[in-house]
């Protein structure tokens, strides 16, 4: 069902994103599905105050910094009827691969759903020293291991992961990193797009699995790109691949309210209106997901669909501010969620 649409005028929202964010996102068919619905997406300057700029009536950001946030909070002083999506205090708990999957372990879902969930054991290594000492065994973890950098703030070194095969593997690795166990999982990922309440399932091409009897012959460490490229006959052929078809329909999706409920528990955690989640199947046990990975404002352009998907939560939010202006005068919280 179609959102209402704010009446009487139109509404201009504010957008602050990097350059390649910003032209990813910002469309033309975004653009024009959303001035259909009476909303201009307008580019807030970053080369000037944001306080000098606007009116606006919803604020779009995916900026960090002191500097950002401080000019964030004066706009909000000084515009408290306009809602700002999202706080800086929230986003920053995903800006951390530990504190970001924590959030997971505290959710408390209601035990009808036949399925269960949960993170990988993971740990976090600091500094070389550490490195050179860790003992994986005792934390509970076994090789292969993930290897991603403790920092999840978007840039290109925050996105070079590598899969570890053995202990000399850990001695290339440049802390602080995070060690996050690897499960097999079908070579699947399933990425959930969460705007607001709605929410999206896509399946993905992952990593393929791992024949633990191989083990003894691999070692160092290997790139995703190099581990996705590797060729040998585990990954060569049809056989290998039959079941990457992804839109044959042979790899089930998971629940859909089971998806749905985990993504109200971490949007009401979080505080946190766009982000996306990325889920495994444990393959050893077939009914059991693991929450990987958790990222604000995602590419939401590679969601089918995502202009109207957008469009409606721009009118949600729109809507809201006009009926909470119309109760008591207007005022409102960065970020708070009232969707």
């Amino acid at each position: 069902m179609d959102q209402p649409e704010p009446e009487g005028r139109r509404y201009a929202v504010g957008y602050a994103l990097a350059s390649k964010k910003q032209a990813s996102f910002v469309q033309i068919s975004l653009v024009n599905v959303a001035k259909e619905r009476s909303i201009d997406l307008i580019k807030i300057d970053l080369e000037k105050p944001l306080i000098e700029q606007g009116p606006f009536d919803l604020v779009l950001h995916k900026i960090y910094g002191p500097e950002w946030t401080r000019q964030l909070e004066e706009y909000a002083a000084k515009n408290p009827a306009v809602p700002i999506i999202d706080s800086p205090d929230a986003i920053e708990r995903l800006r951390n691969r530990i504190s970001m999957l924590q959030v997971v372990t505290d959710l408390n879902l209601s035990e009808c759903h036949s399925v269960s969930f949960g993170i990988p054991k993971q740990i976090a290594v600091y500094d070389a020293g550490a490195m050179a000492t860790v003992d994986l065994e005792s934390t509970g973890l076994k090789f292969p291991v993930v290897a991603k950098p403790l920092a999840a703030d978007g840039s290109a070194k925050s996105h070079k992961m590598a899969l570890v095969y053995g202990t000399d593997g850990l001695t290339k690795l440049k802390p602080p990193v995070v060690l996050q166990e690897f499960v097999n999982h079908g070579g699947v990922i399933f990425k959930v797009y969460v705007v607001g309440k709605y929410v999206k399932c896509v399946k993905r091409k992952s990593l393929p699995d791992v024949n633990e009897k191989n083990l003894e012959t691999l070692s160092g460490s290997l790139s995703f790109s190099q581990v996705s490229n590797l060729n040998n006959v585990e990954m060569s052929g049809d056989s290998y691949y039959k079941m990457m078809d992804l839109e044959d329909g042979m790899v089930e999706i998971p629940p859909i309210r089971f998806l749905s409920d985990i993504a109200r528990g971490l949007r009401q955690q979080l505080g946190l209106h766009l982000f996306n989640f990325d889920v495994i199947r444990d393959t050893r046990i077939g009914d059991r997901y693991l929450v990987i990975d958790i990222n604000y404002f995602p590419g939401y352009a590679k969601m089918p669909g995502y202009e109207k998907v957008l469009t409606d939560f721009f009118c949600d939010v729109l809507c809201k501010k006009k009926d909470l202006a119309e109760e008591d005068g207007g005022a409102s919280n960065v970020g708070e969620d009232k969707i």
